[in-house]
């Protein structure tokens, strides 16, 4: 048994039955740590010195309890492209523990992968290196983004082999998050028939994560429109896609989880689809802000006999009011517009339509701004057009500072083909070296690595073609 020091608490058992079930994990394989994130352990006061200590692996793979805290998955339901698709649960995650910093914050300690659970379907709990590394990586990259995410502490290996298209090395994925309840925890205990267990969700809820807004649902229920208006918006503006906007994967915290067959786009595409099994591209780029909306109704729905029809309906109605200013906010900072000019959305707009015609490259088409040659040549044969665009832009900046760019549009992202750098390295010659510089270019994307610069550059030809699906 361990606690590494940290303030254990279980308020989340509170809710009692049929919103949960007790159970350890299943102790797969023999762990082995592969990576450790220091900012993550920050956040609920572990002091990273334990990284090197066994039991650290062993815990955060499922084979020690963390002391006072008696493990449970939870339960949840959910629309899954668009059809209901009934309970559906924790089919392979585990909640460990919950500590409290500091700071008085209480964050989930969840493991990915650490076996079979009431809810697995048939499923078979595991995890499997590919998609751990892909989530460790992905969390990071967005908190250093600045978008609302979970965060990921550590990867452990299991030793163990798992079967998904082909044989794939096992991993545990230790995350954490304020809280992992999702809009589909509503639509269980709705559907199911268990009306008023909706209220007592509801009040736990607000109580642990919006005391402000205490007995208020309709307040409450805005809040959450906002939040994850503001969410979206923020993918949208750097060119992220999830890929699986489930109502089971959206966060009543308006926070990024569940990280599957994401994208960042490479070029630009309004209707890049980045998740091979979406076939009718349901979760196209484009399509996010529409599909959050409708997640929203769903989750109103849930809500129906705490909060008046008028009042959800207002609160829905104000999602694209919300995207809508948190966008141009990110848009324009990502142009170095300062002041707000008539004429600057139009700009925003021919820019994009710009670089959808030329299928330039998104992160580079800001980030080369201040590069003239450098931004032209993204262009190709349309560079005419870009040149115009440009000329536009530069007059518009003229008394603009634009020394605050550099922090706003990243050299580094986490495109396909760098994640897929990080899972060859590690799956094919155990380089753990390769991860870890990887992991230090996109927690840090605005400064400039000299030994990383090759993974500021669009996919060689050799990775172009990568797909990622929902088993990922």
């Amino acid at each position: 048994m361990s606690d590494f020091g940290l303030t254990l608490e279980n308020h989340y058992a509170r809710l009692g039955e049929g919103f949960f079930t007790h159970l350890p994990a299943e102790a797969i394989g023999s762990p082995r740590l592969i990576h450790a994130n220091a900012d993550a352990a920050r956040l609920i006061d572990l002091d990273p010195a334990v990284f090197s200590d066994p039991r650290f692996a062993q815990a955060m793979g499922g084979h020690l309890p963390l002391t006072g805290f008696k493990p449970l998955a939870m339960a949840y339901s959910g629309h899954q492209f668009g059809v209901w698709a009934g309970q559906l649960g924790d089919g392979r995650a585990l909640l460990v523990g919950q500590a409290r910093n500091a700071r008085g914050e209480l964050w989930d300690i969840q493991l990915k992968g650490a076996g079979k659970t009431p809810y697995s379907r048939f499923g078979d709990g595991r995890a499997v290196m590919r998609s751990t590394i892909r989530e460790y990586l992905a969390s990071a990259a967005l908190a250093a983004l600045d978008i609302p995410t979970s965060r990921a502490l550590s990867i452990v290996a299991t030793g163990e082999q798992v079967v998904r298209e082909t044989l794939e090395p096992g991993a545990v994925l230790a995350r954490l998050a304020p809280s992992h309840v999702r809009f589909g925890h509503f639509e269980h205990v709705f559907h199911h028939g268990q009306k008023e267990k909706v209220r007592v969700l509801a009040d736990h809820v607000i109580g642990e994560y919006f005391p402000d807004l205490a007995g208020d649902y309709a307040a409450w229920f805005g809040e959450v429109v906002r939040r994850t208006a503001h969410l979206v918006a923020a993918w949208q503006a750097v060119g992220f896609a999830h890929g699986v906007m489930n109502t089971d994967n959206m966060s009543i915290l308006g926070l990024t989880i569940d990280y599957g067959p994401y994208g960042f786009m490479d070029a630009y595409d309004p209707w890049f689809i980045c998740n091979h099994s979406d076939e009718q591209g349901r979760y196209a780029f484009a399509n996010q802000p529409a599909v959050a909306l409708w997640n929203l109704r769903a989750l109103a729905l849930t809500l129906s006999e705490l909060v008046g029809t008028e009042a959800l309906l207002d609160a829905l109605n104000d999602f694209e009011r919300h995207f809508g200013a948190a966008y141009r906010a990110r848009m324009r900072a990502r142009l170095g517009l300062a002041r707000d000019e008539e004429g600057d959305d139009k700009l925003v707009g021919d820019l994009l339509a710009l670089m959808a015609r030329a299928r330039a490259d998104y992160s580079l088409g800001f980030l080369h701004l201040t590069d003239e040659g450098a931004w032209l040549n993204l262009f190709g044969e349309m560079a005419e057009d870009a040149s115009a665009w440009l000329a536009r832009w530069q007059a518009r900046t003229k008394d603009e500072d634009l020394s605050g760019l550099a922090r706003v549009n990243p050299r580094y992202v986490l495109r396909n083909w760098v994640a897929e750098t990080a899972i060859r390295a590690v799956e094919d010659k155990n380089d753990i070296a390769t991860l870890d510089q990887i992991f230090n270019l996109v927690r840090a994307p605005f400064t400039k690595n000299d030994g990383g610069e090759a993974f500021a550059a669009p996919p060689p030809s050799s990775m172009c073609d990568l797909e990622v699906s929902c088993s990922s």
